[in-house]
């Protein structure tokens, strides 16, 4: 990973000041900012996004919101949090990863190295399988691969990368059951470090733009598998 512009948004400035000169040690330029409206305002020029949640102003999880609403700038949360709703609710708010305080910078390091390979990954797709060209059809459900658009009765779906990701594969594997791993490997990353936690979350999240759990079935104990629910 080369030179990455960072946006520390941390309301700790012991913490700001430490992180900041971590990252410039090892070759990043770094933003810095407290307060959670400029960070919203500043992650437009960032490349990567370290957020934490208790945030003035703004609270990361709005923060949090309002980048992705507007950017898919990569983002790790940084929170003190460890209770599975608050990781839940960043990752809903569209983070990509969080780390729970207090953290070693190295793993903090690899996180980052982690999520821009699935950022670059996500930008010019390969581990999505395409059948007869690339678009993949399910019912009234049109996915199509290399413009990255999805149709569900002629109406499209607002998804982010990941949402997109995820249900394409499940798409080109219709009917084929896959294992959480395969899922976690192909969507995420193999050397991914966070829980599958992420995969019931993003599952969720698509059931919902879907209207209609059954599009994706749970396979207890093994994975999840793309169904027709009119059949």
């Amino acid at each position: 990973m080369g030179s990455v512009h960072i946006l520390v948004a941390e309301d700790d400035e012991h913490v700001a000041d430490a992180l900041t000169e971590a990252l410039r040690r090892h070759g990043h330029t770094v933003l810095r900012t407290a307060d959670g409206g400029r960070a919203v305002d500043a992650a437009k020029e960032a490349e990567f996004v370290l957020l934490d949640l208790g945030l003035v102003g703004l609270d990361g999880y709005e923060v949090c919101r309002r980048i992705r609403a507007a950017s898919m700038v990569p983002i790790i949360a940084l929170t003190a949090r460890s209770e599975e709703i608050d990781r839940v609710m960043v990752l809903q708010a569209g983070a990509d990863d969080y780390v729970v305080k207090p953290y070693g910078f190295r793993e903090l390091l690899a996180r980052i190295e982690a999520v821009m390979r699935r950022a670059t990954r996500s930008a010019t797709p390969t581990a999505v399988p395409e059948r007869d060209g690339s678009v993949l059809e399910t019912g009234t459900l049109s996915i199509d691969v290399r413009a990255r658009k999805a149709l569900l009765a002629g109406r499209p779906l607002s998804l982010t990368a990941k949402e997109f990701d995820l249900l394409a594969l499940l798409a080109a594997e219709r009917g084929a059951v896959l294992t959480r791993e395969q899922i976690i490997e192909r969507v995420w990353d193999e050397n991914w470090f966070g829980s599958t936690r992420t995969l019931d979350v993003h599952v969720g999240s698509l059931r919902t733009k879907l209207g209609d759990r059954r599009w994706i079935e749970t396979v207890r104990g093994v994975g999840f598998r793309l169904t027709n629910p009119c059949c």
